[in-house]
């Protein structure tokens, strides 16, 4: 009898052992895993940014080492995850991840993790496991068929989505830009089409996410044609884009009543690229001065400049800048409290960068809608972090047609 007691005991003291170890091994899983993810979103920050310099041509966003190691629970225990750190030396502007937030002391949810790792390059077989580990009691009967079968749920959310009554929508702004990217598809780079509103209240949400041919009229006027479908019959009073023909085609034809804003950063970057490095930095602090300038007369003197320093060497950089030149104002039309707002399409920039340069392409089991519904999640996690415009009780006059010159409404 105490011999089979001993085995007894040896036996549930082996099992134990047992237990813990693989409880070990899934907990390395999930630091592994999470850890992994984490750096590829600092990674995609910093590719994104790599064009941002100062005047002495020193990059203004750059990696920084890692943070001090935070535990974070999980449904195993806890583990500890270092963050890479990311100097941002821009003003108003920090890293923020969506993968793991500042101040989180447990793991992310779902639908923020699973997008992030698919993009990622992450696949089903190899981060089933360990997302036990990592969300615990959300995680429960998380296999990879069900994690296929997830997938499947959020396909037929975006479809949903994508295919939403927008009777009564009305917006005072949008934000639009193709997003080109190489993430688990082996035909050829998609585009993703994205439209970002301001209503009226000033929130900012997400209006649609389309496949697109590249940026051609055709998709665009496919896009716009069908929020037009949808409910959408006046469009918004200002769109901010950058210079890719095909939307403002499309937006002629489907929302003529609409004023064009030309993004600032894309059109600086269009323009610095046309010049020597050298020059880069006092160009730069021109066409700053340029958008920042309190009074549309007074940016037009600092175009001037512009024009006059840089035409004869440099003719392509001039002609750049010029032939955008009354989009390039429109702002000055609109509220001055909305100006930091509407003079770039940062809000896009901002929720997508993590995908959008992407430079090597991830291949796996994907496909083209699956890709389009996890931007989709990520797009949706991205828009609960937005804030409100400034101003915002500005915007019922603005959609109501009040006229403003230099940031101030004119008198009737």
């Amino acid at each position: 009898m105490g011999i089979y007691d001993t085995r007894n005991d040896q036996g549930r003291q082996e099992e134990n052992e047992s237990r813990n170890y693989l409880e070990q091994v899934l907990r390395d899983g999930a630091q592994t895993m999470l850890q992994k993810a984490i750096e590829w979103e600092v990674q995609e920050y910093l590719t994104a940014n790599e064009a941002r310099r100062d005047k002495t041509g020193q990059r203004l966003v750059v990696g920084n080492g890692r943070r001090e190691a935070r535990q974070l629970q999980t449904g195993l225990g806890d583990i500890e995850i270092r963050q890479p750190r990311v100097n941002d030396r821009r003003k108003g502007k920090r890293f923020i991840s969506n993968i793991l937030p500042p101040y989180a002391r447990r793991t992310p949810s779902v639908e923020a993790l699973i997008p992030a790792l698919y993009l990622a390059g992450v696949s089903t077989n190899n981060f089933t496991t360990a997302l036990e580990a990592i969300l615990g009691e959300q995680a429960k009967g998380l296999s990879a068929n069900s994690i296929v079968r997830l997938k499947d749920i959020w396909e037929k959310e975006y479809r949903q989505w994508a295919s939403r009554d927008l009777s009564g929508k009305e917006y005072a702004y949008w934000w639009v830009d193709g997003i080109y990217f190489n993430v688990r598809l082996t035909d050829e780079r998609p585009c993703l089409l994205v439209v970002i509103g301001a209503l009226r209240d000033g929130t900012k949400e997400l209006v649609a996410i389309w496949d697109g041919q590249r940026e051609s009229k055709l998709s665009w006027q496919e896009l716009l044609s069908d929020l037009k479908r949808r409910g959408i019959s006046r469009g918004p009073r200002l769109a901010i884009g950058d210079g890719a023909l095909g939307f403002w085609a499309a937006l002629e034809e489907e929302y003529p009543g609409t004023d064009r804003q030309r993004c600032w950063v894309h059109k600086t970057a269009n323009i610095l690229d046309k010049l020597p490095k050298s020059i880069q930095p006092s160009a730069k602090t021109l066409i700053h001065q340029m958008y920042m300038a309190p009074k549309k007369s007074e940016a037009l003197k600092v175009y001037d400049e512009f024009m006059k320093c840089y035409q004869a060497k440099y003719p392509k950089a001039c002609e750049c800048l010029a032939k955008d030149k009354d989009e390039l104002f429109i702002f000055y039309n609109y509220p001055a409290e909305h100006w930091v707002h509407i003079r770039t399409t940062n809000v896009i920039e901002s929720a997508f960068a993590t995908v959008r340069h992407r430079t090597r392409q991830t291949k796996g089991c994907g496909s083209r809608v699956a890709t389009l519904t996890m931007v989709y999640k990520l797009g949706l996690e991205a828009e609960k972090g937005w804030i409100k415009l400034r101003g915002h009780n500005l915007i019922i006059k603005v959609m109501g047609g009040i006229r403003f010159k230099d940031g101030l409404e004119e008198a009737a």
